[in-house]
């Protein structure tokens, strides 16, 4: 860049340059700043997905070993078969009072932090 010195004292720039007072590019800028935010939302939201369908497949997985407990099979096989491979680890079964089966899941986690669990209860008759 060429400086000429003003009689002032001050630096005056010599040729053509934009007029930075504009708002031009503000936008994309606004939008960087949001980026963060709008990240953060869309993985609260898939978080939110997961621990719906985790409590969802909880309760299937214990309305399933309910009914093999009411024919006499093993409910901790039908609640395994219930389930996705990703909930089956760490999945419990226990048998609580009367013919009511408890199936408790590990809520997965993509933010890497643990969202505890999903229970679940299911009770019938015994058919045999």
């Amino acid at each position: 860049m060429l400086f000429r010195r003003a009689c002032s004292g001050t630096l005056r720039f010599v040729g053509d340059l934009p007029d930075l007072r504009g708002d031009e590019g503000q936008s994309s800028i606004e939008l960087l700043g949001l980026l963060p935010v709008l990240v953060l939302l869309v993985a609260l939201g898939l978080q939110a997905g997961l621990a719906g369908q985790a409590w969802w497949l909880t309760r299937s997985a214990a309305d399933a070993a309910a009914r093999a407990q009411a024919v006499g099979t093993q409910p901790q096989g039908a609640a395994r078969r219930a389930l996705p491979q990703r909930l089956r680890r760490g999945m419990k079964v226990t048998l609580a009072e009367g013919d009511t089966v408890r199936v408790r899941v590990r809520v997965p986690s993509i933010l890497g932090v643990g969202l505890g669990t999903a229970t679940a209860e299911a009770q019938m008759e015994s058919q045999q």
